[in-house]
């Protein structure tokens, strides 16, 4: 069986007695981050991630995005998808043998550093050291829940990991999986342009990222720092490093207590 699917990106340029699109619906990429996305809702993407710095980066083959529509491993002239809880009980569970044809299909050919992962509230939650991970991985696969959620035997069978956006629940794992995306191409280098930009920013060090300021110099009877005024570098660095302290120290004390913990050891 074979999934529809679309592919977003740069085509790698092979020599071919073949028109390139009649050979595969998915013209691959040379070398650069891929995620493929299972989902019953294929065409929720790229959606913001065609926007902004990540979708210039998919235009530019920096990365490439995959989608495979889950329905079309359905059962029936129906393409059922789900079915009743084992042992009863509310809503419907994506079936094992659906995830199963659509995991291998989607799996296939794929090499290298590539994890799958089930969006789930019940998963891990996601972070910038996650991020950091996937981006260096050669790409990743995500299964986008539906419903109660799906088969466990799939879960345990395929080694699946689980991460959450946080500690909440949505109807489906779409949004957490744009965010997942989103957090993690825009650490690949070339995305941003400015590598800088993601070694100072919020997470990256541990804390939270210092304010920040720009013109005007004075607005509605605040003023920038002097300190950021100053020209002087090193005492700009020393103020921006205990605001970014000071902040989560003030609202993030769990992080605040792991950056104490990893200061310690150091």
């Amino acid at each position: 069986m074979s999934a529809q699917n679309k592919s977003h990106g740069r085509k790698a340029i092979r020599p071919s007695f073949k028109p390139r699109e009649l050979m595969t619906p998915t013209p691959d990429l040379v070398g650069v981050w891929r995620a493929k996305i299972m989902t019953l809702f294929p065409n929720a993407f790229p959606g913001i991630l065609g926007e902004s710095l990540t979708g210039k980066a998919l235009q530019e083959g920096l990365w490439q995005l995959e989608t495979v529509d889950l329905r079309q491993f359905g059962i029936g002239k129906h393409r059922n998808v789900d079915d009743t809880p084992a042992g009863g009980g509310a809503g419907m569970v994506l079936r094992a043998d659906v995830l199963g044809d659509a995991i291998e299909h989607t799996m296939a050919g794929t090499v290298g550093n590539w994890p799958l992962i089930y969006l789930s509230p019940r998963g891990r939650r996601m972070d910038q050291a996650l991020m950091q991970d996937l981006s260096r991985c050669d790409g990743v696969t995500l299964l986008c829940g539906r419903f109660e959620g799906v088969d466990e035997r799939v879960l345990q069978h395929y080694g699946i990991q689980e991460v959450s956006l946080g500690d909440f629940v949505m109807t489906g794992g779409e949004i957490a999986a744009q965010a997942m995306i989103d957090a993690t191409v825009r650490l690949i280098p070339g995305v941003l342009g400015n590598q800088a930009s993601t070694e100072e920013e919020s997470f990256s060090s541990g804390l939270l990222e210092h304010p920040q300021y720009t013109r005007p110099a004075e607005w509605k009877g605040q003023t920038i720092p002097d300190v950021l005024m100053s020209g002087h570098h090193g005492k700009i660095a020393e103020w921006r490093q205990k605001m970014s302290e000071d902040i989560t120290q003030a609202r993030r004390p769990d992080l605040w207590q792991a950056h104490q913990d990893r200061k310690k050891k150091d």
